[in-house]
């Protein structure tokens, strides 16, 4: 199988703002390099520059040297671990199990997922329609008009899938985009926001813990992507009892949204951390004050609580 004419190793990650210059608020165009993992945009709604507005230029020079420090060389490995034919209501099919590990070190939160071959399909539909020139050598394995379920195709196909998710994940822009995202991580997130709305809290922290730590790596150049989970983790602890394990959720989401004080999430997630702070015992006026500056900078009238906002998540 031929190497892709453009495909380039994984290298350091860019920082945030790079991955948000000249992007629009508009849902409904994502770049091709900042993909969108939901159906609700996760970035500011005026870009890189109205993020950091607020701060000195010593600020910003500390804020940067703590972006440097957290880039992160992030490799993914993917394997196709097992296949089995089971029985649809109009036809049977394969469903192939996929396992993903980041290399460099023990990876003790490795992904598995499963994935139809219809869905691959719809993959390889998608990036043609915006990567057309960059996977163009890629090759997809094509369904035959006989023999899909022989133990034989099976196998082959079980290595082509496996070499097809490695030459994208090889293409820089490919690897980064809603699509690819989409396709590994969607279907999981949307059955967990559907189990938040429904007030299943522990089974969506089932799917959502299995799921984050992948859409942390898939989304290590755009952090702020990941915030949304963390937020539905902490709701999910919160109205199970459990504010420690909520509030930590919170830590990791603040950490994400960083100096992004004009994000949607970003006053709703520091009232809920700031009353999880009290019920903790922990410093929570620093919070609360944090709160209230960034609503005289942008007073509103009646703002979403943050479960107000990740039950909006994942809805299509």
């Amino acid at each position: 199988m031929a190497s892709p004419k453009h495909a380039r190793s994984p290298g350091w990650t860019r920082p945030i703002s790079q991955c948000m210059a000249g992007t629009k608020p508009k849902a409904s165009a994502p770049g091709p390099d900042l993909p969108r993992p939901g159906p609700e945009e996760h970035l500011d709604a005026h870009g890189s520059q109205s993020s950091n507005s607020s701060m000195t230029t010593r600020e910003l020079q500390e804020y940067w040297r703590t972006q440097k420090r957290c880039w992160k060389y992030v490799k993914l490995l993917f394997e196709i671990a097992s296949a089995r034919i089971e029985e649809g209501r109009v036809s049977k099919f394969v469903m192939y199990q996929i396992v993903i590990i980041q290399t460099g070190s023990f990876d003790s939160n490795k992904a598995i997922l499963e994935r139809r071959y219809s869905d691959f399909e719809m993959l390889q539909k998608k990036l043609l329609k915006t990567f057309r020139e960059e996977i163009e050598d890629v090759v997809f394995p094509k369904k035959h008009l006989m023999g899909n379920f022989t133990p034989e195709m099976i196998s082959e196909r079980k290595l082509a899938l496996k070499e097809y998710l490695s030459l994208l994940y090889a293409i820089r822009c490919v690897r980064r985009s809603r699509e690819f995202i989409d396709f590994l991580t969607r279907p999981e997130l949307k059955e967990a926001f559907g189990c938040l709305r429904a007030g299943q809290y522990t089974k969506a922290l089932d799917i959502l813990v299995r799921t984050v730590p992948l859409q942390e790596k898939l989304a290590s150049h755009c952090p702020v992507m990941v915030v949304p989970s963390l937020c539905a983790m902490l709701v999910c602890h919160r109205d199970l009892e459990r504010p420690a394990e909520a509030f930590a959720a919170g830590e990791r989401a603040l950490q994400c949204l960083q100096a992004r004080e004009g994000h949607r999430y970003y006053a709703p997630l520091l009232d809920a951390m700031a009353r999880l702070a009290y019920v903790l015992g922990k410093d929570f006026v620093s919070l609360q004050k944090r709160l209230e500056e960034n609503q005289l900078r942008k007073p509103a009238s009646r703002g979403f609580t943050l479960k107000e906002l990740t039950v909006q998540e994942y809805l299509y």
